[in-house]
């Protein structure tokens, strides 16, 4: 192992020694040294866990929380300088963390997180009109061919939890009183603006989404989807600016 993956690996793991051939310009011990830099280390990363995961850090208590997030620092340490990247296998390690294997919604609460995170920093891409949508929706010729672009903020979760109403239960006083926590829920992520919004979408609505991302034709989504409101969905996606751009794919 080379010094510097023995630096690395040190600063992560506690129960290693400090790296060799480390000093200190002041004469000062440097384990002592090291010791503070991998508390900082650790502690800022944790930090990080704890913004990009606001929820679930409430769901668990900030003590066991911290202990939880610590264990994770050890096993997978970042790959990227930037810190809004971190964390996205968390949701995973969640789910697997056996002292919360009680209250399994976490973990999808934590993906939806990462959506949140993940839609705030995606490119930017223009909307277009809604008298555009109307106008493509409005001409019978050539609607069996339509597609839409959707937004590159837009993600779907399907939960076998209520993640929405565990989520937004959380953005004022906390309480899950009244949510039925094991009622699946299908939500859909995007940044409108500057703003990330998230709502629960009928199980068909996710599915017909989900071909639009795919690249299906409108139609052809919307037969191949479970039955939904397809006039809700689309005055959805268009109040809320996810439709960027409308294509038209040449049926065999």
């Amino acid at each position: 192992m080379s010094t510097q993956a023995d630096f690395a690996a040190a600063l992560l793991n506690a129960q290693l020694p400090y790296p060799k051939g480390l000093c200190s310009r002041n004469g000062a011990d440097p384990s002592r040294r090291f010791a503070v830099y991998r508390n900082n280390v650790q502690s800022s990363l944790i930090n990080a866990l704890a913004d990009s995961f606001p929820v679930v850090l409430q769901l668990v208590g900030e003590e066991f929380f911290r202990a939880m997030a610590a264990i994770f620092v050890q096993s997978q340490p970042p790959h990227s300088p930037l810190m809004s990247r971190y964390g996205e296998d968390f949701a995973d390690f969640i789910a697997e963390f056996e002292p919360i294997a009680g209250v399994p919604y976490v973990a999808d609460v934590a993906r939806l997180e990462h959506l949140r995170t993940v839609a705030y920093h995606a490119a930017d891409a223009q909307p277009i009109r809604s008298e555009q949508v109307s106008a493509a929706l409005a001409d019978p010729q050539s609607l069996s061919e339509l597609c839409f672009e959707l937004h590159p903020s837009l993600h779907l979760l399907d939960s076998a939890f209520a993640v929405v109403a565990i989520w937004a239960a959380h953005q004022q006083e906390p309480s899950l009183a009244g949510i039925g926590l094991h009622q699946g829920e299908h939500a859909l992520v995007l940044r409108n603006g500057l703003d990330v919004e998230v709502f629960a979408l009928e199980a068909g609505a996710s599915v017909f989404i989900g071909h639009l991302l795919q690249g299906s034709p409108l139609l052809a989504a919307a037969e191949n989807s479970p039955p939904f409101d397809l006039a809700q969905t689309l005055a959805l996606l268009i109040a809320h600016n996810a439709i960027t751009q409308l294509n038209y794919k040449e049926l065999p």
